[in-house]
């Protein structure tokens, strides 16, 4: 039988896991927990309907907050701020070929829709039927 104070001293506390990592300078522990509010109508429909690939969930992801979650002058539009495509593919961790590739898909499915390079439309709801169902428009602006 395994003695309990063996395993007591085996272990490593929490709080002094979390003082390494903040002594490290380590990018994630100054990431401040934040919330971004998502529609369920992605987990229930869209992801379930659509079969998207992992990269096409995050580059999807990445672009929806940019547009419905952070401050944005075009959010009326649905529209997104300038971005880089390498930045996006950094941030991600993915390679740029996977972002362009993602992007590419998720435009086939016309979730998004490109303005000018690095500048998309986003629908609220994802597709064209969802926003009309649930009412969204985007203040004239031509989709």
């Amino acid at each position: 039988m395994v003695d309990l104070q063996s395993i007591l001293q085996g272990h490593r506390s929490k709080s002094a896991h979390r003082e390494v990592h903040d002594k490290g300078g380590d990018e994630t522990s100054k990431l401040k927990p934040s919330l971004s509010e998502i529609p369920d109508l992605f987990f229930d429909r869209i992801i379930v309907d659509f079969k998207l690939s992992r990269m096409e969930i995050l580059v999807l992801m990445y672009i929806y907050r940019r547009v419905w979650c952070y401050p944005n002058l075009h959010r009326d539009y649905g529209i997104s701020p300038m971005m880089s495509h390498t930045e996006m593919a950094k941030v991600l961790h993915l390679p740029i070929e996977d972002v362009y590739s993602a992007l590419r898909k998720l435009e086939e499915h016309e979730f998004i829709k490109t303005i000018r390079a690095g500048q998309y439309f986003v629908r609220r709801y994802f597709t064209k039927s969802n926003d009309e169902e649930l009412d969204q428009n985007y203040s004239d602006f031509d989709v």
